[in-house]
């Protein structure tokens, strides 16, 4: 029986509004660290615990409580200037609130939280009674994994570095990044990783090929106590809502819900309207006026459905700050565990985005700050012989222009060379010499995306897998957006994320092939041309056109569907998907339609995304354009244009 019986209301509005209130503290924290007698900031932070605890308690966790309020003294003390923040004092307090994510994952799981680690708690009141020496770090352990009683570690001594003297006691801290992005933590290692980091060839200028999947140990790993501390898993929660099966409430604006009861009451005062002229239609009256009425309620109740539409749409949007608050706290302990000096600006944070895909954008996001910071930004001294900045700097931005949205991660570091792309995809067998001499700049730079591609020469912790940029695209594509890169070598990099508004209407073309209509993605077309024989070249064997002054391959959309074409194609659909351009050829086209999407029920076929009604009733299919690609080469042969 679950520990809140009668308590699931009041558990799930403490997890959301708890989460988002740690969340802001995550924040101030990055803040404080820079401006640490901020007596305001003190104060805030010092009120968001004590509202957390509140909450605790009206729910019985006493652990969460308990440590809410040994945290909650602290920075009593701090605000009090009975305590100086410190390095050391700033990692403590960031496994504090580690800990309590963790606890809030129980919580998510309608069960009592386990007690914080007792080496926390021996840190917390060491700091609490000014006796907090440099010691390593202490990583909670995993509120969902089998843990073993704990009990307190006996540490190694710290080891100095040249970068900060607290380096050494940074190393382990990074495991919170696990409780905001359920990405595994890296174990403890005897030294600090930087020199590891660095240690490319020094011709070889690393790019963003790196994964940041599970850990292997590496041979720079020794024994160590607090490697019994159990670690989370790949699927651990990061937050207390995705520790739910799947949130399914939202935060509206009362403004958005009245325009929303407003215009459901103006449509219904419509449909009166119609259906009194319907009535009276019916009995005889079809004179002019009554006909003109009719044509005018009609085209208001379009109208009106259309802005009913829009409103419902923007009470799905939610600002994707929300979103970004998570990564400042991410970047940090990343950039203190490789010992570099990085701060994450975060710009546009009210642009809003639909809810659903701010959810599937998570884990993309994290692959891109991670990379930005342990691949993107040089080391101390690389940065000091360029001339740079000590302190490097990573933006994430977004923007809206016209119905898509924009999100840039952009650094200036080292920035990636296209030749030294090229070799590296050879070396791992990503693509073979022939094709790697092909490719211009940008192409070259689009090989990180590949299956198996970095350019790490050794495995860390946190990279050198080679698929990470793999799973940031892939889940890129899945939401119908598209994902660009630029890079200028010694200056930085910014990778470009372009995304629709909402995934809930699609903007399409629609387009006929044996009496049958399809739907593409609209993102995807760049024009519509008319298909001639005596245009068509033959290529190696295969169909192509030149369209100014561009070869490009024809794909029958009738072969990638597995169809037998029953007359040469009349029109071609001029498309970009999958960083390739090619023409679609079609029997012809019905035009432009934005559509929902409807699932096909017990049935998956192949390249289909799902289906939808056009305004005469007929079924549209829409193509799954990337599935298609994937599956079909660029084979479409001369035989498919025939005389008459």
């Amino acid at each position: 029986m679950s520990d809140f019986a009668g308590m699931e209301e009041l558990l799930q509005d403490f997890l959301m509004e708890a989460g988002e209130l740690l969340s802001q503290v995550d924040n101030k924290l990055m803040d404080l660290e820079k401006r640490p007698g901020d007596k305001e900031m003190l104060n805030d932070i010092f009120r968001g615990f004590h509202t957390i605890k509140g909450g605790a308690g009206f729910l019985n966790a006493d652990n969460l409580v308990a440590l809410c309020h040994r945290t909650e003294n602290l920075f009593a003390k701090l605000r009090n200037a009975e305590l100086t923040l410190s390095p050391e004092l700033m990692d403590i307090i960031m496994a504090a609130t580690g800990s309590v994510r963790e606890m809030f994952g129980d919580l998510s799981q309608a069960v009592q939280p386990k007690a914080a680690s007792p080496a926390l708690i021996d840190r917390l009141e060491a700091a609490l009674h000014g006796q907090l020496s440099a010691a390593p770090s202490l990583a909670p352990p995993s509120a969902h994994a089998p843990t073993p009683t704990p009990t307190k570690a006996v540490l190694p001594e710290p080891v100095a570095v040249s970068v900060e003297p607290a380096a050494a006691d940074d190393i382990n801290w990074d495991a919170l990044h696990a409780v905001l992005t359920g990405v595994p933590m890296p174990q403890p290692v005897a030294a600090p990783l930087a020199p590891v980091v660095e240690a490319a060839r020094p011709s070889v200028h690393p790019g963003y090929g790196a994964p940041v999947d599970s850990p292997a140990p590496s041979p720079a790993h020794v024994a160590d106590p607090i490697q019994e501390l159990p670690t989370p898993s790949r699927g651990a929660p990061s937050a207390p809502a995705q520790n739910l099966q799947k949130e399914t409430t939202i935060r509206i604006d009362t403004v958005r819900l009245d325009q929303v009861l407003n215009l459901s009451g103006e449509i219904g005062l419509t449909k009166n309207r119609i259906a009194n002229l319907k009535s009276q239609i019916v009995h005889g009256k079809s004179d002019q006026e009554t006909l003109k009425a009719l044509d005018i309620a009609v085209s208001q109740l379009d109208l009106l459905v259309s802005d009913l539409q829009n409103a419902v749409m923007k009470t799905r949007m939610q600002p994707i700050g929300r979103l970004f608050q998570k990564y400042p706290r991410l970047a940090r302990d990343l950039a203190r565990q490789l010992g570099k000096d990085v701060e994450l600006v975060l710009s546009g944070e009210e642009t809003e985005l639909d809810k659903t895909m701010i959810e599937d954008l998570n884990d993309p996001l994290v692959h891109l700050v991670r990379n930005a910071v342990d691949h993107g930004i040089e080391g101390a001294e690389e940065r000091q012989a360029a001339h740079k900045s000590s302190k490097a700097i990573v933006t994430l931005s977004a923007s809206q222009m016209g119905d898509h949205i924009y999100i840039e991660i952009s650094d200036d570091g080292r920035g990636m060379r296209p030749d030294v792309l090229r070799r590296k995809a050879v070396e791992k067998g990503v693509i073979d010499a022939e094709t790697a001499n092909g490719l211009d700049d940008r192409q070259s730079l689009h090989l990180v995306f590949l299956p198996g591609f970095s350019t790490k020469d050794e495995i860390s912790s946190v990279s050198g897998r080679g698929v990470g940029m793999d799973v940031v695209k892939t889940n890129i594509n899945k939401l119908n957006g598209k994902i660009d890169v630029i890079s200028v070598p010694g200056q930085g990099s910014t990778f470009t994320i372009s995304l629709p508004l909402t995934l809930a209407i699609l903007p399409v073309l629609v387009v006929r092939l044996n009496n049958q209509s399809f739907a593409v993605p609209l993102s995807m077309v760049r024009e519509i041309i008319p298909l001639k024989l005596k245009e068509v070249q033959r290529v190696s064997g295969r169909a192509t056109m030149v369209v100014r002054d561009e070869v490009l391959p024809i794909r029958s959309l009738a072969r990638m569907i597995g169809w037998e074409s029953q007359h040469s194609p009349a029109f071609g659909v001029l498309m970009h998907a999958a960083e390739t351009t090619f023409i679609l050829a079609v029997d012809g086209f019905v035009g432009r339609d934005d559509v929902v999407i409807k699932p096909l029920s017990d049935i998956k076929p192949r390249g289909i995304a799902g289906a939808t009604l056009s305004g005469d009733g007929s079924i549209v299919l829409v193509l799954d354009m990337e599935e298609l690609l994937s599956n079909v080469g660029a084979d479409t042969h001369m035989s498919l244009f025939t005389q008459g």
